[in-house]
């Protein structure tokens, strides 16, 4: 297959092919005589593999390390399990960090609509001025983008 036709099979960029081929992610791929890439089909379904994977939480690292135990025989079953649980765990104390800053800003808010019901329109609450002597509002949560 081209690089085009994989891509557009597999519903990614051919950027994000080369990239993955970089990574030792994808295996097989040869080239012409004149240097074009080939790709085996058996690919797609390797790219989505892939892309579901990073839903999921693995890094492009982490991927590459399982699929290299697969390739050479080694099952590694239960290394992708606990790589799983382990993005559980983060989605999970995630979500907890999430819920206590919904109530701290929900309280917030009617703390400040308390507050803007006294004061004229027009008139200045400083109302961000207030979150310097908040000390109970946790860190808002950091999307990671790049894993271990």
């Amino acid at each position: 297959m081209s690089p085009k036709a994989l891509a557009d099979a597999a519903g990614v960029s051919t950027d994000t092919l080369r990239h993955y081929e970089r990574l030792g992610l994808l295996p097989g791929v040869t080239r012409t005589r004149s240097g074009y890439r080939r790709y085996p089909p058996a690919l797609v379904d390797r790219v989505r593999v892939i892309q579901r994977a990073l839903v999921v939480g693995f890094s492009l690292r982490e991927l590459a390390s399982v699929l290299r135990l697969r390739e050479r025989g080694d099952p590694p079953c239960r290394r992708v399990r606990a790589l799983v649980g382990e993005r559980l765990r983060d989605v999970d104390r995630r979500v907890a960090e999430l819920l206590t800053l919904r109530a701290d800003m929900r309280a917030l808010l009617r703390e400040w609509d308390v507050l803007l019901d006294t004061i004229p329109r027009g008139q200045p609450a400083r109302l961000l001025d207030m979150l310097a002597d908040r000390p109970s509002l946790p860190a808002a949560p950091q999307r990671r983008f790049a894993r271990r």
